[in-house]
C-alpha cells in the first residue's frame, strides 16, 4: 500500500456517492461490484456486525485471479447538529479515511483503508461510508483484561503500554481510546499485535505533553490493581510519580462520574462495547 499524501488513492464516483479508493483495490472486478453500491447497502444477506448509531457489515468483494476479500463497511448517518456541521466540516467517513491513511503512514496498524464514499443532499452529507479490509482473528482488549491470569496480564499490559507510548510519540491522539477501539491478535512469537479502529475519532498533533498523554489513557479498563504497573510501563519509570498517579486517578474518577450522570439523564449512547458520551 503506497501512502504518499492525504489525497492518497483514486477519485471514485458510484451512483449517488463520491469519494476515493485505495489504488491497490482499483481493479476491474472490485470496481464493478462497488459501482452498484446502493444495491449492496440494501442487501440483507451480508454479515451484520453492529447496527445502532452506525452500521457495520461485512461484504465480500472480488479481486484478481478469482480471489476475494472481506470488506468491513461502516455507515454513518449524521443527524441534527452533526448533519448541519457537514455544510462546513468533512464527513465522518472522510475523517476515518484520513485517520486510517495517516496511521498507516506512521507505521501504526489499523484495518487497511479501502475507500470512503459520501452522499450529499443539497449542502448536507446524508450518508457516508468507510471501507476497510476486515481484520480476522482479533478481539477487543477488554476480553483479555477479563480472561488473562495475573502473570499473562502483566505481560499484556507491558506490550499495550509500549504500543500506546509509541502512538503518543507519533502525535496520535485517539479521542475515544477505549477498550472497544483497540483490537489485538497474537503473532507467531506469541506476542501481541494491536490495531486502532474508529479512526474518525483520531487527531494528529505535533507533540503531546505528559498531561495530555496520561489523560488519554483514562478510558481504558485496566484492572484497578494493575493501574500503577500500567503507568510505570507506559512512562518507563520504576515508580509512578505522585502527581502523575493523582492526575490519572482523578481523570478516571471524573470520567466515571460524567458517564454515570449522562446515563442517568439519558444523554449518553449505548454502543456495542458499552456506554459513551
Amino acid at each position: 500500500m503506497r501512502l504518499q499524501n492525504k489525497e492518497f488513492g483514486e477519485p471514485l464516483e458510484v451512483e449517488s456517492f463520491r469519494g476515493r479508493i485505495n489504488t491497490d483495490f482499483y481493479q476491474p472486478d472490485f470496481v464493478k461490484k462497488i459501482s452498484k453500491f446502493n444495491q449492496l447497502l440494501l442487501e440483507t444477506s451480508h454479515q451484520l456486525l453492529f447496527d445502532g448509531r452506525n452500521r457495520i457489515r461485512v461484504i465480500p468483494f472480488p479481486l484478481q485471479e478469482g480471489k476475494t476479500v472481506d470488506i468491513a463497511v461502516k455507515e454513518f448517518f449524521p443527524q441534527g447538529l452533526n448533519r448541519l456541521k457537514t455544510i462546513f466540516l468533512p464527513s465522518k467517513a472522510w475523517k476515518a479515511w484520513r485517520g486510517g491513511v495517516t496511521l498507516m503512514e506512521k507505521g501504526i496498524l489499523t484495518p487497511v483503508p479501502v475507500a470512503y464514499l459520501e452522499r450529499r443532499k443539497s449542502f448536507f452529507v446524508d450518508e457516508s461510508c468507510y471501507l476497510t479490509v476486515l481484520v480476522k482473528e482479533v478481539e477487543e482488549i477488554r476480553q483479555l483484561f477479563r480472561r488473562l491470569s495475573p502473570e499473562k496480564l502483566s505481560a499484556f499490559l507491558r506490550a499495550l503500554a509500549r504500543h500506546l507510548r509509541r502512538c503518543h510519540k507519533e502525535g496520535v491522539l485517539h479521542r475515544d481510546l477505549s477498550d472497544g477501539n483497540i483490537l489485538v491478535k497474537k503473532d507467531v512469537q506469541d506476542g501481541h499485535v494491536f490495531f486502532l479502529i474508529d479512526t474518525n475519532r483520531i487527531r494528529f498533533k505535533k507533540k503531546l505533553n505528559i498531561l495530555m498523554r496520561i489523560k488519554n489513557l483514562i478510558r481504558l479498563g485496566v484492572p484497578r490493581e494493575f493501574q500503577k504497573y500500567f503507568l510505570e510501563e507506559y512512562t518507563k519509570t520504576g515508580q509512578v510519580k505522585k502527581w502523575a498517579w493523582f492526575w490519572y486517578r482523578f481523570g478516571k474518577q471524573a470520567y466515571t462520574w460524567r458517564i454515570d450522570l449522562k446515563k442517568r439523564l439519558g444523554l449518553g449512547r449505548r454502543t456495542k462495547t458499552g456506554y459513551e458520551e
